[in-house]
């Protein structure tokens, strides 16, 4: 056992550093040996690392629908053998999001409960997570922003449906940057976003010049940048 422990704490060492050099395809190889693994710490990584492959440019249709459900599966198991790591409940809850795309609007609305279930979780485990912290504001701006049809559909199938406001989403995304100031490109976007919606177009503008201005590391915050810019162009041509 001993000697079990001590590899996957050497696994562990060697998958967050490759997370840190953002070698996704050398971190999900290097996981994947280990998938049999009944550590929490490794599943819910594994549960990352398909994820993230699944999300590269390069990832066919079916090999992304493949790696969302993989995700899924591996994320489910570290919650299993760890119900109090906050990685679980978290990485549980965004795999979930994920898997809702390929399962139509019924099954959608029926996980947003579970979903907020478990960030709630994670941020209860850690209130200084400023991703959960970041996700659950996503979760509010998202049911914030449902379309009155899945309304009526969640009317139908909830007594009640899940319900949420551009404010209550901003608080979250405030919270974040105060937990972590700066910690991620699209938290400063959604700031900008979420002020446009509320109508406030100063701090909206604010926001959304300090996600054009983050420096790129990855694909995402290229993708970032793009929009906070098409979305200040919008301003200034309105202005």
């Amino acid at each position: 056992l001993c000697v079990e422990v001590f590899k996957i704490e050497e696994v562990l060492e060697q998958a967050d550093y490759l997370y840190e050099s953002g070698e996704t395809e050398k971190l999900y190889q290097l996981l994947t040996q280990y998938k049999e693994s009944e550590d929490a710490e490794l599943l819910w990584r594994l549960a990352r690392a398909s994820r993230d492959v699944a999300q590269l440019s390069g990832t066919s249709e079916e090999e992304k629908k493949f790696l969302v459900y993989e995700a899924l599966e591996y994320a489910k198991r570290a919650l299993e053998k760890n119900e109090s790591s906050r990685e679980a409940h978290k990485w549980y809850a965004i795999c979930i999001g994920d898997v809702g795309d390929y399962e139509g609007i019924k099954a959608k609305i029926a996980n947003a409960y579970i979903i907020k279930e478990h960030f709630e979780k994670a941020i209860e485990l850690n209130p200084k997570d400023a991703t959960s912290i970041h996700l659950m504001g996503i979760w509010c701006y998202t049911v914030a922003e449902m379309p009155w049809y899945q309304r009526r559909i969640a009317k139908v199938l909830f007594a009640t449906p899940p319900s949420s406001t551009y404010e209550e989403a901003l608080g979250y995304f405030h919270r974040a940057e105060q937990v972590d100031p700066n910690f991620y490109s699209k938290n400063l976007l959604l700031l900008g976003k979420t002020y446009l919606k509320l109508h406030n177009k100063k701090f909206a503008a604010f926001w959304l010049t300090k996600a054009k201005d983050y420096p790129v590391h990855t694909e995402e915050d290229k993708q970032i940048q793009t929009e906070a810019a098409q979305l200040l162009t919008g301003f200034s041509d309105k202005n």
